[in-house]
């Protein structure tokens, strides 16, 4: 008789514990779900190019992927999913509308809502026991907001070249976040970098920098082409623009890549001028002797490794990341 009195309390804390722990798995693989889905849609606005925002492309790009993933075994099929404006400093702390007007800290963002109710994604969580305890099946759901934008900040793997504001002007779309095509070749327009080439309107091509440090010396900037900013650069921080240019550094730029490059407001020598934003260039080649230029063109759509925040839109993008 004894036995039979504890028997059903020790089953209730059993079927408590075993059901806690089954409901965190299958919370912990809707999550899962729901981050690798966000990610997936916020990864359509880098790969879209476009101007403003591909909403609808993204919003299918989340849906697509939510099919991509299982909860309990059960292959999820359905899921709410929101786009808008995400603010990173958290004011407001909700998703935006895409009408509103982005402001400095907004970045486009995709929201996925995952849920295991009685007519979604398999019905209910079902539990053990759950009889004993009154409650045979519970829901279950998880949340993830995903964001991206380009960078504000980058904490390391700048090419030191700056090139000027105005020369992003002659050359970039900003209506539609692309380089400017050559009609010649069907491509992006090729131009000089890193000399003292002037193009229209007095614009330079760009020049050597050792960001925040006033040197002049092939060793450092050698160093700098090896390993990037030694220190984490924020739009608005100033960095030194170099006098000349060294014939013996052009051999240590790489060729048929892609760079990481700060814009600043203007090329000015041997002053430190503020950076306004970061771009992604593609180098073809780099000439040394009387020439003493890298020769390239502007991309769109490429990551900025160690890159956070948000900034202007020059063809370089944060990774995407969650947000919530």
């Amino acid at each position: 008789m004894f036995f039979v009195a504890i028997l059903i309390p020790l089953l209730i804390f059993a079927a408590f514990a075993i059901n806690m722990a089954r409901l965190s798995v299958v919370r912990n693989e809707l999550q899962n779900a729901a981050d690798a889905a966000a990610l997936a849609g916020a990864s359509h606005f880098i790969a879209n190019g476009a101007g403003t925002p591909d909403w609808a492309g993204a919003a299918s790009a989340t849906t697509a992927a939510v099919a991509l993933n299982a909860s309990d075994r059960i292959q999820l099929s359905s899921a709410t999913v929101t786009t808008g404006y995400w603010n990173l400093a958290g004011s407001p702390s909700t998703l935006q509308p895409t009408t509103i007007t982005p402001g400095t800290n907004d970045a486009p963002a995709v929201q996925v809502k995952i849920g295991r109710s009685a007519s979604q994604n398999g019905g209910l969580v079902s539990l053990a026991f759950g009889a004993l305890l009154g409650v045979p099946s519970v829901a279950a759901s998880a949340t993830a907001i995903a964001v991206a934008a380009p960078p504000g900040t980058v904490a390391g793997g700048l090419f030191p070249v700056a090139l000027g504001q105005c020369l992003y002007q002659t050359y970039w779309d900003s209506s539609t976040n692309q380089p400017k095509i050559d009609p010649s070749t069907g491509k992006a327009y090729e131009f000089q970098i890193g000399s003292d080439y002037a193009y229209g309107g007095g614009c330079d091509a760009g020049q050597w920098t050792s960001f925040t440090s006033v040197a002049n010396d092939v060793p450092t900037i050698r160093g700098l082409i090896e390993n990037g900013n030694p220190t984490s650069l924020s739009i608005g921080d100033n960095i030194y623009i170099q006098p000349g240019a060294k014939t013996t550094l052009y051999s240590s730029v790489p060729s048929n890549t892609v760079i990481y490059v700060p814009i600043v407001s203007k090329i000015l020598t041997k002053t430190f001028q503020p950076i306004v934003a970061f771009a992604a260039f593609y180098v073809d080649y780099a000439v040394g002797g009387s020439g003493k230029y890298i020769s390239g063109h502007f991309l769109t759509g490429y990551n900025i490794p160690q890159s956070s925040g948000v900034g202007p839109g020059y063809g370089g993008y944060v990774p995407p990341r969650l947000a919530f």
